[in-house]
């Protein structure tokens, strides 16, 4: 009766070594997750940043005409 018992916990609350494959697993998909928002973050930082010094060094002025596309 209590083999039965501590099988059954077992069974319940899984094996040491699949709870840790799932800690590995679940800190992979995070950790990616977080890459997923901070790069395309980063890129547009960076193409605003060089935009902003494209536009304020202002050594070049180009002539604007009206009415033409």
């Amino acid at each position: 009766m209590e083999d039965e018992e501590l099988t059954i916990k077992r069974a319940a609350m899984g094996s040491k070594p699949a709870k840790l494959v799932f800690l590995v697993a679940a800190m992979m998909f995070f950790a990616v997750l977080a890459l997923d928002i901070t790069l395309p973050a980063m890129v547009l930082s960076a193409m605003a940043l060089s935009n902003w010094l494209v536009l304020s060094a202002g050594t070049t002025q180009y002539p604007r005409r009206r009415g033409t596309a």
